[in-house]
């Protein structure tokens, strides 16, 4: 079985590292991450992951999977307009 919140934190590390991002991770269930652009109220997202191992967004984008945490982030950061660190 899949640990989903450790797979969120692990996303969150790979999102912190894109400059413009604000990340917070969630708890709860299920739990997520919340990025937001940091010059913007509006570009915000959360990200789940699913038991699959599926980084989704709130509106059921796939970012990408627990495989490629990295590339899922920069998906994430291109969507909300963020640059690499």
């Amino acid at each position: 079985m899949l640990d989903t919140m450790s797979c969120l934190d692990q996303f969150a590390l790979a999102t912190r590292r894109h400059i413009d991002l604000s990340v917070q991770v969630l708890t709860g269930h299920p739990g997520g991450v919340r990025a937001r652009n940091r010059f913007s109220n509006t570009l915000v997202e959360v990200v789940t992951c699913t038991q699959e191992g599926v980084y989704l967004t709130s509106w059921g984008y796939r970012l990408g999977t627990v495989d490629n945490i990295e590339d899922a982030a920069a998906r994430l950061a291109y969507l909300l307009a963020a640059l690499p660190a």
